[in-house]
């Protein structure tokens, strides 16, 4: 079997895995445990002093070398939080308004793709496959070819990937297209946005010699560690405290990070509405929004922190009573456990995107419900998860009305329902979990590069 090398922005160090025990981090360790492979990336670091040429920091662990490279603070100005966060982030969300292009910014972002390409090839032992992850690494298959390596090499893209009429606002944007077919296989979330990839090629002009597999590999969570995690957490000190807080009302939770498309202004405006519509519900409900926050540099984050911190107050101000506060919202993460075991505790798990690639927490949400008691799940149309999860209650989150009234229907909706939907759900998470993901991808990566080798012959 082949090794597996996996590339991505940040590297999950043995030291940290029981901190980063979610989404990919799960299924990539299992992958590489597996095969004894490479995990290759950023260390999350900066080094003031640092430039040019580096040689990667390497430890083993259970047989997976873990490769990590630090950056310099111009490297993480322009890459990172430049190009990366403040061009595709948002360009690749649909939000316009917030790309922000220069060409210092470009060249950055491509600068460090390089550095790791020159990197990674001494790395290789001969019998790998290569695993490119996410938006940050999007030239890396290419600059990798020009290094001389030739082994199998697929991207997978866990954000959206956008209409042709918004991938041309890209500065360059031919330039990443192209670079893009030189992998044997490209995966994304859902069809929408395999199709939005697939169309864009087609306005290449000229067309490349040769193009990639193109592939949907909807994302999934180990079912059974997410419910077993939910039971410890639910079992916790933290979960006995929360579960006493709430005083035998209902627990409405979101758990996102704090992200313009994540859809808190909306949500926010959604459950004041639902409070002023809906005064039944008040004294009765508990919204608990975790939100810890990230790449605070950037200003609009800043931002919606702000009008969030804003909106907290004026709903707990206008609604409050001296034994009830309608709205908890926290800016920092907790333990992973305890955050399942709260995902657990709740009747309505609310999240609600503006526009995701999938979003794992609708799925953790599902895992971690009691069979014989679950919650309901509202959920963004908008979110790929969406289109596995038949079960949850699904809204338009550009529409407070329609958040409203999908709030208020998992408030009341009859236990029966509530099982039914659930089981749809458990079914269809079960059938698509992590490791069925990874396989599937590497299956089809091996089998994509043998089909384009033929071709060449």
């Amino acid at each position: 079997m082949s090794k597996l090398v996996t590339v991505s922005n940040r590297v999950a160090l043995p030291s940290q895995l029981q901190a980063a025990q979610g989404g990919l981090a799960v299924g990539l360790r299992a992958a590489l445990e597996d095969s004894g492979g490479v995990w290759f990336g950023w260390d999350g670091g900066i080094d003031e002093k640092v430039s040019g040429p580096r040689e990667p920091q390497v430890q083993e662990h259970n047989g997976v070398r873990y490769a990590t490279l630090r950056l310099s603070r111009e490297e993480y100005n322009l890459y990172y939080l430049g190009f990366a966060n403040q061009v595709l982030w948002p360009l690749f969300h649909y939000r316009m308004s917030f790309v922000h292009c220069n060409n210092a910014r470009l060249e950055g972002y491509w600068r460090v793709n390089r550095l790791f390409a020159e990197r990674l090839p001494a790395l290789l032992e001969g019998d790998e496959l290569i695993w490119v992850h996410d938006y940050h690494f999007i030239p890396l298959g290419e600059l990798l070819r020009e290094q001389g390596v030739t082994a199998p090499i697929g991207f997978f893209l866990h954000t959206p990937f956008p209409p042709w009429d918004i991938l041309r606002a890209l500065q360059d944007y031919e330039t990443f297209l192209r670079a893009m077919c030189r992998y044997d296989l490209v995966g994304f979330q859902t069809a929408i946005d395999r199709d939005n990839f697939l169309e864009c090629l087609r306005h290449l002009d000229p067309q490349p010699a040769a193009l990639p597999q193109a592939e949907v590999f909807p994302i999934g969570i180990d079912v059974d560690q997410v419910a077993n995690a939910a039971r410890r957490g639910f079992n916790s000190q933290q979960g006995r405290r929360l579960e006493q807080s709430l005083r035998d009302r209902r627990l409405v939770i979101g758990v996102d990070r704090l992200d313009y498309s994540k859809g808190l202004r909306n949500r926010f405006e959604s459950y004041e509405l639902l409070l002023e519509s809906h005064p039944e519900h008040r004294s009765d409900v508990v919204y608990l929004q975790i939100a810890p926050v990230s790449r605070g540099d950037v200003p609009e984050y800043e931002e919606i922190r702000q009008y969030l911190e804003y909106m907290a107050g004026h709903i707990n101000g206008r609604f409050a009573e001296y034994d009830w506060v309608p709205l908890r919202y926290i800016n920092r993460g907790f333990h992973r456990a305890n955050v399942l075991g709260f995902l657990a505790r709740a009747h309505v798990g609310l999240v609600t995107p503006m526009r995701d690639g999938m979003n794992l927490v609708a799925k953790e949400f599902v895992a971690a419900q009691t069979p014989d008691n679950p919650g309901a799940l509202v959920l963004s149309m908008h979110a790929g998860a969406a289109e596995e999860l038949d079960g949850a209650i699904k809204v338009n989150p550009y529409n407070v009305d329609d958040v409203v009234t999908g709030l208020h229907n998992a408030l009341t909706m009859p236990l029966s329902e509530r099982r039914e939907r659930w089981e749809q759900m458990i079914e269809a998470l079960r059938h698509n979990d992590i490791q069925r993901w990874r396989l599937s991808f590497v299956d089809a990566l091996q089998n994509a590069y043998r089909t384009r080798a033929t071709e060449v012959l």
